[in-house]
């Protein structure tokens, strides 16, 4: 994570979407009274994805405790079917 000010963002901008898109960067814009994030589309998706699955109460249980089965090796490996 990189923190850039807004001159050398817009000096930079081609680059700084570069780094962000291909390397998965993430720049911090200090903008003086208020900050900005540049992330990715990736990056934002996946975090729109977990918002939305932690969003239910039941849900993030079940997250949860299948989370705690695999740090404790509670799980079974499969082979995928192939058809």
């Amino acid at each position: 994570m990189e923190v850039i000010n807004y001159s050398i963002l817009r000096n930079n901008l081609k680059e700084v979407l570069d780094r962000v898109s291909q390397d998965q960067e993430t720049y911090i814009v200090n903008r003086g009274s208020s900050n900005a994030v540049i992330i990715s589309l990736d990056e934002y998706n996946s975090w729109k994805e977990t918002m939305y699955l932690m969003e239910s109460e039941p849900n993030r249980k079940r997250l949860d405790e299948a989370i705690e089965r695999e740090k404790k090796g509670e799980f079974i490996m499969r082979d995928l079917i192939e058809e």
